[in-house]
């Protein structure tokens, strides 16, 4: 077919399309009811904070007396997160450190095997500790062999502080290597020919570089910290979760004053942090093509100590000791691999509809944020930010009672769906950013040609827009999905009479003493976790 271009002045001249800046395409890109309903979905993830605001207004003159009894339980909590965000914060460090700018051997292991506790839950972690440590135990038998006794008792702040610090360092480790893989090279070197020995480089030129990167995790080990249920009830030091929890029916004025307590806490470390992190000076002109090589000399033997005896202490021990039991109930016969198959399918199911509702949700919110810019979406997307600051305990519990007591809602106590808008709840703030990734992900000078050949939006979305977006969308459905399968209190209260998980699994094994069940299903939990972590993370860390 030919094109005929027509040369007489009484040709309607062609229109011309307008401008379009990168991040601010114009409202008529999409439907106007897009911000509307995104912002009413968004109101939703701030509806366990506001009722319990309203709980706790309802309290009146009993506030007082009520915050008092919290103030014991609040110190804990705020020293035992505190002190695992910190011991997190200096081990993730310096291990980013050794594996990223040393010639530690077998850094490009170490690097990948450091990574591998985001696999296991904290009270997987916990649950391992008093497994090892009980009679017949790996740990209690290691320690009999040498004429040493194990303790007795496990509980209170140092094992609890010891486990979470142990499963919590690589939010730091991943952040940190991250930064220090696009650092500029040159800068350091620069310093070192100047005669500044490593240590006076590190301190003085690589780590303010690398500040806003330990904040954001340690921020996330602090949230982590304030949340954890499972680590601190097994391992008996009384937090706040664990108020919430243990009077969550018979006084659920406690209940909801110490969930009150966990959401401020939350929201002032939350802010902080974006204040502290707003003053950062960080030099991103250039990213590193060449990797920087510190070498360690007689410090080489010490950091090799360092990195195995942390994945001792944190991969090989706990593994065993839960592969120890589970063997000895299948040698026994005690012990039925096929009760695990329904727990196991029920913990994938859920974090699969939970990451494709998260993703569903978080889009059409991303959408309002990148593409129809204002102020009501803005608000938005703060609004999904600030679920994942309120714990999952605190979610759990507001469901519940607002199910149980608003009229019209008694159907959705212990149902599916209510197990799910949980998850999504609290979840949903890890797949916002991969959804705004993924609608940048479409240039607007694309989208606009797009629009051009072909009239129809549907076709759009499935033929220009969906190629785009989806690895980004993958991501973020992934991440949620690693997290659903590790989630413990709110599936405790939510789930289903008959919905066992194999989070809930491990919970109800152990408080049986059936340890070879908890070892066997923990065993299975940390396997679908490490699936998991190695295609969401350590897959692309090994590209580099």
């Amino acid at each position: 077919m030919a094109f005929v271009i027509p040369d007489t002045p009484s040709a309607p001249p062609s229109p011309v399309p307008p401008v379009v800046r990168p991040g601010s395409a114009p409202w008529s890109d999409g439907p106007r009811w897009v911000t509307p309903v995104a912002s009413a979905v968004a109101i939703v993830f701030l509806v366990p904070a506001i009722y319990v605001a309203i709980r706790i207004v309802q309290l009146g003159e009993d506030l007082g007396s009520e915050l008092q009894d919290a103030l014991g339980p609040l110190g804990r909590t705020l020293l035992l997160a505190g002190s695992v965000a910190a011991t997190a914060a200096v081990l993730g460090t310096a291990l980013a450190w050794l594996v990223e700018r040393t010639d530690l051997p077998g850094a490009r292991t170490w690097r990948l095997v450091l990574l591998l506790p985001l696999a296991l839950p904290s009270f997987v972690g916990a649950a391992a500790l008093i497994t090892a440590l009980t009679p017949g135990g790996v740990i209690a038998d290691a320690l009999g062999a040498i004429g040493l006794d194990a303790p007795r008792r496990v509980r209170g702040f140092l094992p609890t502080w010891l486990v979470m610090s142990g499963f919590t360092y690589p939010y730091v480790l991943l952040s940190v290597q991250a930064r220090l893989a696009s650092l500029r090279p040159s800068l350091e070197e620069s310093a070192r020919l100047l005669g500044r020995s490593a240590w006076q480089v590190f301190r003085t030129v690589t780590l303010p570089q690398l500040r806003s990167s330990i904040l954001a995790g340690s921020l996330l080990v602090f949230l982590y910290s304030v949340s954890e249920f499972g680590a601190v009830q097994l391992l008996g030091y009384d937090t706040l979760t664990r108020v919430v929890y243990a009077s969550r029916i018979s006084d659920r004025s406690a209940s909801f004053t110490a969930g009150a307590l966990l959401i401020v806490v939350a929201f002032v470390v939350v802010a902080a942090e974006r204040r502290l992190r707003s003053g950062d000076m960080v030099d991103d002109r250039a990213r590193a093509r060449q990797r920087v090589v510190v070498p360690l000399g007689r410090l080489r033997l010490p950091a090799v100590a360092l990195v195995s005896a942390v994945v001792l202490a944190t991969l090989v021990v706990p593994i065993t000791s839960l592969a120890v039991w589970a063997g000895r109930g299948l040698s026994d016969g005690r012990l039925e691999l096929a009760e695990m198959v329904g727990p196991m399918v029920n913990t994938v199911l859920a974090g699969v509809v939970t990451a494709l509702v998260a993703v569903a949700v978080l889009l059409l919110i991303a959408i309002a944020v990148v593409r129809h810019r204002s102020r009501l979406a803005a608000l938005s997307g703060i609004a999904v930010v600030n679920g994942f600051a309120v714990p999952g305990l605190v979610i759990a519990l507001s469901l519940v009672v607002a199910a149980l007591r608003v009229p019209g809602l008694g159907w959705l106590y212990q149902t599916f769906p209510l197990l799910i808008l949980a998850y999504v709840l609290h979840f949903g703030s890890q797949a916002l950013g991969a959804a705004e990734n993924a609608v940048r992900a479409v240039p607007d000078d694309v989208r606009e040609s797009a629009r051009l050949l072909e009239p129809d939006r549907s076709e759009r979305l499935l033929r220009i827009d969906w190629p785009l977006m989806r690895p980004s969308l993958a991501s973020g459905a992934g991440l949620v999905m690693l997290s659903t399968v590790k989630e413990l209190p709110a599936t405790l209260l939510l789930a289903p009479i008959g919905f066992d998980t194999l989070a809930t699994d491990v919970w109800a094994a152990y408080e049986e003493g059936f340890l070879a069940r908890v070892g066997a299903t923990s065993i299975l939990l940390v396997a679908v976790s490490a699936a998991l972590t190695w295609v969401l993370v350590i897959r692309h860390l090994d590209r580099r």
